[in-house]
């Protein structure tokens, strides 16, 4: 399937869920966000939100510092 991932084109298999696709990117739940077309999924939802060809995905990473 094809995504829109933080505005560029991806090709990725289906039957990837949000939590999927983070681990394959090497992301960590603890300081992310994630928006799939427009609207922001709950961290409860990543392991059962499916996504879709054509979704786009924003991808935002929380960092600390001082």
């Amino acid at each position: 399937m094809q995504i829109i991932l933080n505005g560029e084109n991806s090709e990725q298999l289906d039957g990837l869920s949000i939590a999927g696709l983070l681990a394959k990117l090497g992301i960590g739940l603890e300081r992310v966000a994630v928006e799939v077309n427009l609207d922001i999924v709950p961290k409860s939802n990543y392991g059962t939100h499916m996504l879709s060809d054509g979704d786009r995905i924003e991808i935002v990473h929380f960092v600390g510092g001082g």
